[in-house]
């Protein structure tokens, strides 16, 4: 009555064991991508924007002399660096899951795939 298609109970173990490393190094990633400090800037280099590996905010520095300028200015300038700075950060995120799952297509939301 073996044959119905099912694995052999080593199969499964073995399936389940594979699981269980790829949920252990997907938590490794995790505290990996919490600790990073990635930097994004404006084109102009006069703000500076930090996220981690998870797009969490973590410091932001303006140049002084940009306060002067408009209010527009000022704000067109942090929005560059913020989304520098997050592009920067899911692509970090990306290439790290891509290593993790050897490049499989998950197809997981938030990563553009």
């Amino acid at each position: 009555m073996a044959g119905f298609g099912l694995p052999n109970f080593g199969q499964l173990t073995e399936a389940f064991r594979k699981a269980q490393q790829i949920q252990q190094d997907a938590q490794k990633l995790q505290d990996e991508l919490d600790a990073m400090e990635l930097e994004g800037r404006s084109t102009d280099g006069r703000v500076s924007v930090w996220l981690s590996g998870n797009q969490l905010p973590l410091k932001v520095r303006v140049d002084p002399a940009l306060l002067s300028e408009s209010h527009g200015v000022v704000e067109t300038t942090m929005l560059e660096a913020l989304k520098n700075a997050y592009e920067v950060s899911t692509s970090t995120m990306k290439e790290r899951m891509d290593t993790l799952t050897g490049g499989l297509d998950l197809n997981l939301p938030g990563l553009g795939g």
